[in-house]
C-alpha cells in the first residue's frame, strides 16, 4: 500500500519524529529534548476526569486515571508509554492516559519508568514489573476487581510484553496484553527494517541508537530485552498486536502475534495500511489513531 495521505503530510512536516529525534548524543542534549514536546498540540484533549492522582508503586511514579465517578471495583489497565526507553513521560502522555480511561471504562495506571541512558537495561523493565506486581498485591488501593491488563506503544509495548511473561512465570493472570507497534527484537534484522530503513519517521539508525542508550552490551537474546526470543510462549496472556505498515518494527510485531498463536495463545493482529510509526499517539494528525484506539479499547473491554 502507498503511504496514507496523512502519513505523507506528517513526514513532509517532520523529517524525523520530534518526540524521539536522537540527534543530541550527549546527556545534556537528551535532557533538553525531553523538556520539549513538538507534538503537544496533536496529542488530544486533556479531558477532565473525576479522578486523576499521582502516586508511587513501590517507589515507581505512576498516575492513576478513573473516568467512572463511582467507587466500585474496576479492571485495571497498566499503560507504558513509548519513546525508545529514552524519551517520554506520564506528563507527555497525559492525554493518552485520560483517553484510555474513558474508552475502556477501567482504572488506568500510567507508569513513569526510569529512562536511559541514566538508567540502563533492565531498569525500565524492572519498573514495569514492579508496578504490575504492586497492582496484584494491593488491589484495594487501585480499586481493582482483580482483572489486570497491560498496554504499551513502541518501547512501552516492549515493557508490556516483558511484564506479561514475567506475570505468567510468577503465577499471576494478565487478562490481556495490547502491544502497539512494539519493540520485540533488538536484532533489527527483518525485511521491514530494510524496506523502511530511512525516511519513514523512525529510521533503522535511530533504533540502533535507542538500543545502544538503553542496553549497551546486553545480550540481544535476553527475553527481557527481546520478548520475541522467549523460549516458551505457552500460557501467555491473550494479545492484541497493532502494527504500522511503513514501520521498521512491523515485522517483529507480526512475528510475535504468530509466535503466540502457534503457542496456543489467542492473539489478534491488525496492520494499519499506509501508517508510520508513532501514529497511535497523535490523534490530532492521524485519523487512524482514533480508529486504532477504539479497536484496542474494544479488545480490552472484551477481555474484561
Amino acid at each position: 500500500m502507498p503511504l496514507h495521505p496523512q502519513a505523507r503530510e506528517y513526514l513532509a512536516r517532520y523529517a524525523s519524529d520530534p518526540d524521539t529525534d536522537p540527534a543530541p548524543l550527549d546527556l545534556a542534549g537528551i535532557q533538553e529534548l525531553r523538556a520539549q514536546d513538538g507534538l503537544a498540540a496533536h496529542r488530544g484533549p486533556l479531558t477532565k476526569l473525576p479522578f486523576v492522582r499521582d502516586e508511587l508503586a513501590e517507589g515507581v511514579p505512576i498516575r492513576i486515571y478513573r473516568a467512572d465517578p463511582g467507587d466500585g471495583l474496576l479492571p485495571v489497565v497498566v499503560y507504558f508509554h513509548g519513546g525508545g526507553w529514552v524519551f517520554g513521560s506520564v506528563k507527555r502522555n497525559d492525554a493518552a492516559g485520560r483517553d484510555l480511561a474513558i474508552r475502556t471504562g477501567a482504572v488506568v495506571v500510567s507508569v513513569d519508568y526510569r529512562l536511559a541512558p541514566e538508567h540502563p537495561f533492565p531498569a525500565a523493565a524492572e519498573d514495569a514489573w514492579t508496578v504490575v506486581r504492586d497492582i496484584f498485591a494491593r488491589p484495594a488501593f487501585y480499586q481493582s476487581n482483580g482483572s489486570v491488563a497491560v498496554i504499551g506503544d513502541s518501547a512501552g509495548g516492549n515493557l508490556a510484553a516483558v511484564a506479561a511473561w514475567q506475570a505468567r512465570d510468577a503465577g499471576l493472570t494478565i487478562a490481556h496484553q495490547a502491544l502497539v507497534y512494539p519493540i520485540l527484537d533488538v536484532g533489527m534484522d527483518t525485511p521491514s527494517y530494510r524496506e523502511f530503513a530511512r525516511g519513514f519517521g523512525l529510521d533503522a539508525e535511530e533504533m540502533a541508537w535507542f538500543v545502544q542508550q538503553y542496553a549497551p552490551g546486553a545480550d540481544p537474546e535476553d527475553p527481557r530485552l527481546s520478548p520475541l526470543r522467549l523460549p516458551d510462549a505457552t500460557g501467555l496472556a491473550p494479545a492484541t498486536v497493532v502494527t504500522a505498515e511503513c514501520d521498521v518494527l512491523r515485522d517483529e510485531g507480526e512475528r510475535y502475534a504468530l509466535l503466540l498463536t502457534d503457542a496456543g495463545v489467542p492473539a489478534e493482529l491488525r496492520r494499519f495500511d499506509g501508517a508510520v510509526h508513532g501514529f497511535f499517539g497523535v490523534p490530532g494528525l492521524f485519523d487512524q489513531a482514533l480508529e486504532a484506539r477504539e479497536y484496542v479499547a474494544e479488545r480490552l473491554r472484551e477481555s474484561f
